[in-house]
């Protein structure tokens, strides 16, 4: 029953066609419109919000949520640490996630990154060889090279989802895992794979990226191995 109001509020927020912040029905207009009680609405309404499909603001109603890839954040976070935990390698698991979408989009996009883009990178690459003779490679400024790199194949979604799958993994490694990198390192391989973009060689910018998660891979295991 829970489930079926779920669906039948997600095809009227499609119906309406309604966008992110558009306000909802109220409680009284969803109960006559779906025949059902208030508190069937309300657990319904709370289980979308917890999916990010709607957002209840308190005195003032509910809206159509951000439809955001926190949920799945949230989730991959969880399912992670708690593998982790039963002694599975689930952190390289998540690594070899991102790997597989980040190698399968990076052909796509040798040569075709827009010069705003390559500026921008430019400018992040720099920003990475500051860091990196002075400490440590920000984990913002490498999220931000990843995002901007990848905002080039102009497809929203695998923007969202490669950024999601950033997010979750650098969580997860930051709670259980010592594993420093070597900045210069990191720095290196970001100048590779974007000079292999530029280039236009979609052979050498797989290569790069490859070369950049076996080194984290590598990173992994030694940390894995010691803990």
């Amino acid at each position: 029953m829970a489930s079926d109001i779920q669906e039948r509020i997600k095809k009227l927020i499609i119906d309406r066609r309604l966008p992110s912040g558009a306000p909802l029905p109220t409680e009284t207009e969803l109960m006559e419109l779906l025949g059902v009680s208030r508190n069937s609405v309300r657990e319904a309404l709370k289980a979308l919000q917890a999916m990010g499909i709607v957002e209840i603001r308190h005195g003032f109603g509910t809206y159509v949520g951000p439809m955001s890839m926190a949920p799945m954040i949230e989730g991959l976070t969880f399912r992670t640490v708690a593998g982790h935990y039963r002694g599975e390698d689930s952190l390289l698991q998540l690594l070899e996630l991102r790997e597989a979408v980040e190698t399968g989009l990076i052909a796509r996009l040798a040569g075709r990154v827009p010069a705003t883009d390559l500026a921008e990178l430019d400018a992040l690459v720099a920003r990475m060889e500051e860091e990196a003779t002075g400490g440590d490679v920000r984990a913002d400024t490498d999220r931000a090279f990843h995002a901007t790199l990848y905002r080039g194949l102009d497809n929203l979604l695998l923007s969202e989802l490669v950024e999601a799958f950033w997010d979750a993994f650098h969580r997860v490694r930051t709670d259980l895992v010592d594993s420093s990198p070597d900045p210069k390192v990191t720095f290196r391989q970001h100048r590779e794979i974007l000079e292999a973009v530029r280039s236009g060689d979609a052979v050498r910018a797989e290569a790069a990226v490859r070369d950049h998660f076996g080194n984290i891979r590598t990173r992994l295991r030694s940390a894995h191995r010691e803990g």
